[in-house]
């Protein structure tokens, strides 16, 4: 298993190959899947509802591999700020609603912040059906 530190530093890696033609913003995710690690970039396309995230990215291959439950997430944008606030870093609402309904025991770590989250801590109140 890999630690918090090194499934950082692979998401911070894995953002390197993101397609961020228009934000300039390179987000990689690294999951644990089982014994298996997924990795996932952000790809932006011209119709940007089209757009994929890295999260999203990283979760799709997991389950495309029909991977064990996803235990840890980590989330990586290389572009920030080093003094970025904590709200600038963490995954858009349709990420989070993926990880709240996918992984929702995983253990979340967002680069650059010092604290572990949970899928309740980035949206408390997620849909349910």
């Amino acid at each position: 298993m890999m630690d918090r530190e090194a499934l950082l530093d692979l998401a911070r890696q894995t953002a390197q190959g993101a397609h961020c033609p228009y934000s300039h913003f390179h987000v990689g995710a690294a999951l644990l899947a089982g014994e298996k690690v997924f990795t996932g970039v952000n790809i932006e396309i011209s119709s940007y509802g089209l757009t994929l995230c890295a999260e999203r990215s990283a979760l799709a291959a997991a389950l495309t591999a029909q991977a064990g439950p996803i235990t840890h997430i980590a989330i990586a944008c290389i572009d920030a700020p080093e003094d970025a606030p904590t709200h600038e870093r963490m995954p858009c609402g349709a990420c989070r609603q993926w990880i709240a309904d996918l992984a929702p025991e995983a253990t979340i770590f967002i680069d650059g912040c010092e604290r572990d989250f949970q899928a309740g801590d980035l949206l408390p109140f997620a849909f349910r059906l």
